[in-house]
């Protein structure tokens, strides 16, 4: 009898990540379930009853959802969407601005310069392409998030057709002013370079443990 109960403890240990080292059988029948075993009480009490634990305390290995139309639809809204690709769009053209800045004013330096008047050079250097490049890439995702919610919103679906429609459009119409042909060109880029980069999205997500 004692034989007994100090295995069922082994293997309550084993299961909940308690004790010593789980053994092949339980460690097995954790990965073929659909979630981790995890009892919030197994240091104080122990685990006292497995069979009814188990149910109870069965962690879910995917994201869960309050209404049947938040799990149907598993994408942003047009609101977040909006707010993601004009802040990683104004977010990126900073960082890539000021980097540019930064490599201008350390080559504008002149000889005789005191090191306040080299800072200040490459500060505002910095400065001034951060802000233009953070607002070019900034206006291009605002056009690009408002295309895709509005070709979503129109097509009925989300495929990768919105993302490709949402870049000829954004690139056309940020052109639009230089004319007809700088228009279509734009345009073609802004689609090829939306394709592609959905297709990497979908490639990473494929070969990539993510």
């Amino acid at each position: 009898m004692i034989h007994e109960e100090k295995s069922h403890d082994v293997s309550g240990d084993a299961i909940f990540g308690t004790g010593g080292p789980p053994s092949s059988s339980s460690s097995s029948s954790g990965e073929g379930g659909s979630g981790r075993f995890y009892n919030p009480y197994a240091d104080l009490y122990g685990p006292s009853d497995l069979k009814s634990l188990e149910n109870l305390y069965r962690l879910p290995s995917t994201p869960e959802f309050l209404f049947t139309e938040e799990e149907a639809v598993q994408r942003r809204n047009w609101s977040e969407n909006l707010t993601y690709y004009t802040g990683c769009g104004y977010l990126a053209g900073a960082i890539v601005g000021g980097a540019k800045g930064l490599s201008e004013g350390l080559r504008s330096r002149e000889e005789g310069d005191t090191m306040k008047l080299r800072v200040n050079r490459v500060l505002n250097a910095s400065g001034h392409r951060g802000r233009t490049y953070g607002n070019t890439l900034g206006i291009l995702g605002l056009l690009y998030a408002g295309m895709e919610s509005a070709s979503g919103h129109f097509r009925g679906t989300d495929d990768v057709l919105n993302s490709v429609i949402a870049g000829l459009g954004t690139g056309a119409l940020y052109k639009a002013a230089a004319g007809p042909r700088t228009a279509a060109i734009a345009g073609a880029v802004g689609g090829i370079a939306a394709a592609s980069l959905v297709a990497g999205k979908q490639l990473s997500k494929r070969y990539m443990a993510i």
